[in-house]
Formats: structure tokens, C-alpha cells, sequence
């Protein structure tokens, strides 16, 4: 017992020498050592807390399953028939709720401001998509922000968008989805190539010399009214004239209703007669259409496409510069008629009692819906924001790590400064019979001492600061500083979550680093010469 408290006593006479808590030595070495655990654990937490607030704000309005319809593994399709789908799914266990999605692109005109920006459509008759809208509200800047858009044209902005355009609650905006602009392009030129007539001149010379050769008043072959039928789809098929496009239906209609089909393969498609003459008559409409008329009806129609949607601010949700969110939340109906799709929507949203099991119930949903349905999880939809939270946190704790790193430099030089100072002693120790692992355990116990008060005096501090972090924070405004902005982090209440054994972690990582540091310079110590550390040499 003797023997094994020795080195103990007589490494904590060497941190105190002159009989206070520590010498100043030690002390800085333990500081070193407290502020790199403590500037870990309050950066770790506040990283937690800001990645755990703006998932739990993404999860309460953002399906947790999106099912998509691409039929044949093709682009996606719009869906008519959605709330049977919806109510399907809802069947399954674990689902609580399945309703529409609809998202896009949109122009935003607010106080002559016009940003580009996206939009999502919210079902207001699901509670739980408007209580997540709710949740996120600015109530700070914006105390008369709401969420009950109703199915009136009443909107909810971003902070962002609300900043730019100098907008607020009760403002009007106007909203137009940049899909007008593609139909815009597409009409315009449509109008500028030339008609039918002259643009397939062949297509229809080709079908025209088919009904003079091969239709006779008994009907006309299979070969033939297949190639004709060919021809007129190529040609309806291509970006012509509404007018034009009109003719040629009609002109594919005729085939259709008029000319019936053989019992037997490449026989004779039975006709009335006079109706090759019929079906020529409806071509040569093509040769006589107005090309300016035709125009004109075109870019007047184009009218409705590009008129823009005004809408009621109603609320202004607090965004995150962190995370990409809609910047604005729109009633579905709107959401439908911004982006073309009339009844139908791009998806059925998926809500679950555990968000957390999306990728096991989406494989469950997608073997019970019909093929062509894909499902995409709201981790792989936030596959981003994952990943760039995980590097930050990643290069925060190789760039802090160095702090704890110096403070184990320190104390390692501290080790060889004090086995330096006392290698006389270490001589006398020796000489009087000491055996070299007691004089190892000297310098070891000094850096184990060091290590344990400084990585428990960090982690206290740090839980200390994680806990008053709105206070130090206030004081740090007062001067002008303000490290984490709630323009950017889009909370007003900078957001912490203490993991415990991350802090554990930290703690232990910092003692046993110390630790090691220690060991080196007592092994050389315990190595010399008794003789020439007496002669102090």
C-alpha cells in the first residue's frame, strides 16, 4: 500500500509545490485542456440541436413518403386519380395520413420586388399539414402571421422572401408559375413556322396519292389506311396550330368512324361510297386556312396561361438559410391551378406515426400499389441538408480537435519540463531503491490528474454554457456580435441538444489523451542514470 501511494503522494507535491490548488504551470495546462473540451461540447450541441429543430420543422410539412407515378420507369407523370391511391394506402398500418403533393417554380411580384422562388401546395382540411406550417410561423417580426389559408387565395411567404420584397402581413402578391413561360416560348413558335400545308407537304401529298391509288368505293386496304392513319398522327403529333391541329383530328376521327375494321388480318376496310371524296374534302380544309386569324387566336389565347395569380399574405413562416424550404405556401387548389394540373397531382404525400421507419414503409407501400408507383423517403428528399450538417460536424470536430491537441502538446512539455527540474531527485528516489514503474507512475499520475480536472472542469462549463447560452448570447449582442443570427439560423432561440455520451465521448478522449502525454516523459525519466542525476548531469 506504501509502495503504490508513494508515487501518488509525490505527484501531487510536484503540482502543488508550494502547497496551493496548483502551480501555475499545471494550471495552464488544465485550462488548455478545459477550453478545448468546452468549446466541443457547446459547438457538438448547438450543431445537434440545429440539425434535430430544422428536421423537425422540414418533417411537419413535408411528406415523409412521396409517391411519384412514372409509368415503365419514364418521367413522371401527373396523377387524376390520386384519392383513390391516397385512401389505399391510408389502409396500411403505420400510415396516419396520405393526401396530395403538388410543388413547382414560381415568379414572385410583391411591392415591385420579383424573385424566383417555389411553392408547395397544402391540403388545409389536414390538420396536421397546417399545424406544421403553424409551428414554423415568425410570431417575433410578424405577431399577426396565421396559417389558416383556408380555400381562399391566401398565402404564407418565407422570412426571406418577406426581408427582399419589404413585405408583410396583409400584403398582396401576385404568382406566376415559370411553366407559363415555357407555354409562352412554345406558342411563340408555333407562330412562327409556317402552316401545315407547307411545312408537310410531302406528309400530305403522300396521303392523298394513298386514297387515289388504294381507296376505291368498296373500301381500301389494310397497308393503305394504316400508312394514311401513320402520316396524319405524325402530323398532329408535331407543335402545329391549335386550328390546324383541330383539322387533322377531325381528319383521324373520319378514319376511325367512318372506315370499318376487317375481321381478318390485311383485308379490306369496308367504306360507304363517296368517302375517299369525303376524307379529301377535310384534307383540303388545310390548304385554305388564314395563317394571321390562326395566329391571332393563338397569342389570345395565350392570355389566360400567363396571368399571373393574386393572392393575400396571411403569415410569414421564419426560414433557415441551412435548409432549402418553399418560399411559399399555397391552398392546394391554388397550387394545382399554378402548376397546370387541374384536378390531378405530381404525388401522394405520405405521412407516418414514425418518420424515422420511411424507408421499410415505403418499400412496404410500393408492394402493394400498382406498378409505376415509386416511392422517395424524406431522408433521400433531404439527402443535401443530411450530408452537408454531417461535414460541417465532421470539420468542426477535426478543426477543435487541434485545441485538445496543443493542450496535450502542453502538457507533454509540461511533463519533460518537471522531469528535468527534478532529475536529482529522480536520482535520489533511485538510489534509495525507487523501481523505475513508481517513477513512471509520478509523472503518469501528474498527467492523469491534469487530465481528469481539465476534461471534467470542460464538460461542466460547457453543459454550464449550453444551459445560459440565450444569456451569453444577449451579452454578446450588447456588443454588436452576434454569432448566430436568426436571419440565418432561422430560429430566434439558438437551438441546443446535449447528446450524453457524445459529451462522454469528448471527456474521456480529452483525459486519456492527457494521459498519454504524460507517459513519454516519465518513461525517459524512469530510464536514467542514478550516478549522473546525482552529479546533475
Amino acid at each position: 500500500m506504501a509502495r503504490r501511494s508513494f508515487s501518488l503522494m509525490l505527484a501531487w507535491r510536484y503540482l502543488n509545490p508550494r502547497r496551493a490548488m496548483l502551480s501555475t504551470v499545471a494550471f495552464i495546462s488544465v485550462m488548455g485542456v478545459m477550453f478545448g473540451v468546452l468549446v466541443l461540447v457547446v459547438v457538438m450541441s448547438v450543431y445537434s440541436g440545429l440539425e434535430r429543430e430544422i428536421k423537425g420543422r422540414l418533417l411537419g410539412f413535408i411528406p415523409h413518403i412521396r409517391l411519384e407515378y412514372a409509368p415503365l420507369g419514364g418521367m413522371r407523370m401527373p396523377v387524376e386519380d390520386w384519392r383513390e391511391t391516397a385512401e389505399e394506402v391510408e389502409q396500411i398500418d403505420g400510415v396516419v395520413e396520405a393526401g396530395a403533393f403538388v410543388q413547382d417554380a414560381l415568379l414572385i411580384d410583391i411591392n415591385g420586388f420579383r424573385p424566383v422562388g417555389t411553392f408547395r401546395g397544402i391540403d388545409t382540411s389536414v390538420a396536421e399539414e397546417v399545424a406544421g406550417i403553424e409551428a414554423m410561423l415568425d410570431l417575433d417580426h410578424f405577431p399577426d402571421s396565421s396559417a389558416d389559408m383556408g380555400l381562399d387565395d391566401r398565402v404564407v411567404i418565407s422570412s426571406k422572401i418577406a426581408r427582399s420584397c419589404a413585405a408583410g402581413v396583409g400584403d398582396k402578391v401576385r404568382l406566376l408559375t415559370l411553366r407559363n413561360f415555357e407555354e409562352v416560348e412554345r406558342v411563340y413558335r408555333i407562330t412562327e413556322d409556317p402552316p401545315v400545308r407547307e411545312r408537310f407537304v410531302e406528309e400530305l401529298k403522300q396521303v392523298r396519292q394513298l386514297v387515289d391509288q388504294a381507296w376505291k368505293d368498296e373500301g381500301i386496304s389494310d397497308p393503305a389506311i394504316r400508312e394514311i392513319y401513320g402520316l396524319l398522327a405524325g402530323v398532329y403529333n408535331a407543335e402545329i396550330r391549335e386550328a390546324e391541329q383541330d383539322l387533322v383530328l377531325e381528319a383521324l376521327s373520319f378514319l376511325e368512324d367512318e372506315v370499318e375494321q376487317p375481321e381478318e388480318e390485311e383485308g379490306m376496310w369496308k367504306a360507304d361510297v363517296g368517302a375517299a371524296d369525303a376524307f379529301l374534302a377535310l384534307l383540303a380544309k388545310l390548304d385554305e386556312t388564314d395563317v394571321k386569324a390562326m395566329d391571332a387566336e393563338t397569342l389570345k389565347s395565350m392570355r389566360e396561361v400567363v396571368l399571373p395569380k393574386e393572392a393575400e399574405i396571411i403569415g410569414v413562416y421564419a426560414a433557415s438559410q441551412m435548409a432549402m424550404t418553399p418560399d411559399v405556401f399555397v391552398p392546394l387548389h391554388l397550387a394545382q391551378e399554378l402548376a397546370g394540373l387541374g384536378d390531378g397531382v405530381q404525388g401522394v404525400g405520405v405521412r407516418l406515426e414514425d418518420p424515422y421507419q420511411a424507408g421499410p414503409m415505403a418499400m412496404e407501400i410500393a408492394k402493394k400499389l400498382d406498378e409505376g408507383w415509386y416511392p422517395v423517403t424524406w431522408q433521400q428528399e433531404i439527402r443535401d441538408f443530411s450530408q452537408l450538417i454531417e461535414q460541417q460536424r465532421a470539420m468542426m470536430y477535426f478543426a477543435l480537435s487541434f485545441i485538445i491537441l496543443n493542450s496535450v502538446f502542453s502538457t507533454m512539455a509540461v511533463m519533460y519540463t518537471v522531469t528535468v527540474q527534478k532529475r536529482r531527485e529522480i536520482g535520489v528516489m533511485k538510489a534509495l531503491g525507487a523501481a523505475p514503474g513508481q517513477i513512471v507512475r509520478v509523472f503518469l499520475y501528474q498527467g492523469v490528474i491534469l487530465g481528469a480536472i481539465g476534461s471534467a472542469t470542460g464538460v461542466i462549463l460547457g453543459l454550464l454554457v449550453v444551459h445560459f447560452r440565450e444569456s451569453l448570447l444577449g451579452v454578446l449582442r450588447g456588443f454588436g456580435v452576434d454569432p448566430f443570427p436568426s436571419s440565418f439560423v432561422g430560429f430566434t432561440v439558438l437551438p441546443a441538444h446535449v447528446n450524453p455520451f457524445e459529451v462522454l465521448i469528448i471527456g474521456v478522449m480529452a483525459f486519456l489523451l492527457c494521459a498519454t502525454a504524460a507517459y513519454l516523459p516519465s518513461y525517459f525519466a524512469s530510464r536514467s542514470d542514478a550516478a549522473k542525476s546525482l552529479r546533475n548531469l
